[in-house]
């Protein structure tokens, strides 16, 4: 596939509240422009954030997540929310289980089983008393060393709520009055204002690379480098099995992906990604590394972006 001109640069962000796009596009941009400063791409630095931007897209869906007409937190889990959220918390769990084992962390594994009793309480209580619980588990696993200092969450009912929209979204549901259920209308989104005949970069995050590894089936222009951030990609039963299409393969205009993860991201389990996913015909499979970031609220793409690793390589796919 030839493309010509200058390449596009798209943000797909991830769960949360309402973003401000314009805002958080500054914000993305000066955190890739130091990465890109510590991984010596200094003459890039001024083309990041002077030149470039006006081919950079950060694609806000974040609206579309409001018109649930819940009442109260417009953000928050509901009922229609508890089996998923059963799964992901308990996914969740596991795999900071297999981690405490690894590390050999006596102390990390009692904070763990806490969480474990609290599941297994979970699934004898009624209608509603579940959400409670995994906000419970959720604030007892976020008392961990690691993640105390890496949250950005003021409390487990927070990040459930947040992490419901990952449900929301995987439940083709929600149809808008033309009948678009709420993925298509996500998607769409995403793809809006891309032009085909260009070389396209893109970097996604949390819940976003969810959403741009399924809108990518569907691009038919050449996608130069594919970077995802903190991916709930790979956890099994709750989001492996469920997304488009099965078995999960990689889109067919990718050309080079690279996945980072940090073990301190509670969103990220099973972050060998590659592990659970076909090629696409040109062999492309993700690549994942591990990235450490000190001081707090890990589960942000400023944070990612900022490490020289996550850096580099979109620099270089734009200068390409």
């Amino acid at each position: 596939m030839t493309a010509s001109g200058s390449a596009q640069l798209l943000f797909v962000h991830g769960i949360g509240g309402l973003r401000d796009a314009d805002r958080e596009r500054r914000a993305w941009l000066d955190s890739l422009a130091d990465g890109a400063r510590r991984a010596g791409h200094s003459d890039a630095v001024s083309r990041l954030t002077q030149g470039w931007p006006a081919d950079v897209r950060f694609a806000d869906y974040s609206d579309l997540f409001l018109d649930r007409g819940a009442q109260g937190d417009t953000f928050g889990p509901s009922q229609n929310d508890e089996a998923f959220l059963s799964r992901l918390v308990a996914e969740l769990t596991e795999e900071l289980a297999h981690q405490a084992l690894e590390r050999q962390a006596p102390d990390l594994l009692r904070m763990v089983e806490n969480a474990r009793q609290q599941l297994s309480d979970e699934q004898t209580q009624g209608i509603g008393e579940p959400l409670r619980i995994l906000a419970g588990v959720l604030t007892t696993l976020l008392q961990i060393p690691g993640l105390r200092r890496a949250a950005q969450w003021a409390s487990g009912r927070s990040l459930l709520g947040q992490l419901s929209q990952v449900g929301r979204y995987l439940g083709r549901g929600e149809p808008d009055g033309g009948g678009r259920c709420l993925d298509t209308r996500v998607r769409d989104r995403v793809l809006r204002g891309l032009d085909p005949g260009r070389p396209l970069v893109v970097v996604a995050h949390s819940l976003g690379t969810v959403v741009a590894f399924e809108a990518l089936q569907h691009y038919s222009g050449p996608v130069r480098l594919l970077i995802t951030l903190g991916s709930p990609l790979a956890t099994a039963t709750a989001v492996l099995h469920r997304i488009h299409p099965r078995p999960p393969r990689t889109p067919e205009p990718v050309e080079r992906w690279l996945n980072f993860w940090d073990r301190d991201d509670i969103v990220v389990c099973r972050p060998r990604i590659q592990d659970w996913m076909l090629p696409n015909r040109a062999g492309v499979l993700p690549d994942s590394h591990r990235v450490d970031s000190d001081g707090i609220w890990v589960h942000t793409a400023t944070k990612y972006l900022r490490q020289t690793a996550v850096a580099g390589p979109v620099v270089e796919a734009l200068k390409r």
